[in-house]
């Protein structure tokens, strides 16, 4: 089968991740829809019809990351575009009201089994899957990495008194996207001089499981600029850090 365009998203089963899957499928782009339980994304992959592939992958995992990119490489031989959006704001089970979270989460009294958990997932993760799926970008003529982080992760915002999301600012989740904001500047660094392009996005406030639903944008308009930058062709930019549409955010 020819493939014009073969892509990855982690953490595709639910949330922004399925949204991005959706659309990308409804412009012709085969995509492996990643999710740590593969049941759960074989259950979206048959919601969205042909085009969405389900594959098993954990991004904690090197063993899963490692199968995943074997399988990759065996049945379609290269990856054209990556997107890291697999992450988490909390390790614990069951629901979590953002009030609940925030009396947690402090630096004084977050617990460290709780931030690296966190960071676990939302750092190494990230890393970790790059390091495996670079030799399978490398193989295509148009290949595009997309790390989804947050506006929140921002240093240059949060240095900012009136920033509105200041106060929530902690060692767990907000400070786990400015690590990933970090890690996917070194990727930048050493990409630039390939024909591999590499983009950072913050979607909106959106509505998932992510801030127990308790987010203002729906699934849609939240995952607007994660569609957009995954879309961009060869001629489109690289080294950004942006949100809808397109506004460049500080890092």
């Amino acid at each position: 089968m020819n493939h014009k365009r073969i892509a990855l998203v982690t953490g595709a089963n639910q949330g922004v991740g399925l949204q991005l899957t959706r659309e990308l499928v409804a412009d012709g782009v085969t995509v492996l829809l990643g999710s740590r339980n593969l049941a759960r994304g074989e259950a979206a992959a048959q919601e969205i019809g042909p085009g969405a592939i389900p594959i098993q992958i954990d991004v904690t995992d090197l063993a899963s990351i490692a199968a995943a990119a074997a399988r990759i490489r065996d049945e379609f031989g290269r990856l054209d575009l990556l997107v890291n959006n697999a992450g988490i704001s909390n390790t614990r089970e069951g629901t979590v009201t953002m009030a609940e979270f925030a009396t947690t989460s402090g630096a004084s009294i977050v617990s460290l089994d709780e931030v690296r958990g966190i960071w676990e997932t939302n750092v190494f993760g990230v890393l970790a899957v790059y390091q495996a799926m670079l030799p399978l970008l490398r193989l295509s003529s148009d290949a595009r990495i997309v790390n989804v982080s947050s506006g929140v992760g921002s240093l240059g915002a949060n240095a900012d008194p009136s920033f509105p999301y200041r106060a929530i600012y902690a060692p767990g989740y907000a400070a786990s996207k400015t690590a990933l904001n970090g890690i996917t500047l070194a990727m930048m660094i050493e990409l630039e001089n390939t024909a591999i392009k590499v983009n950072l996005v913050s979607p909106g406030f959106t509505s998932t499981a992510l801030n127990n639903f308790e987010g203002v944008e729906t699934l849609e308009e939240g995952s607007r600029e994660v569609v957009r930058v995954a879309r961009l062709g060869p001629d489109g930019p690289t080294n950004t850090f942006t949100q809808w549409d397109g506004q460049t955010i500080p890092w």
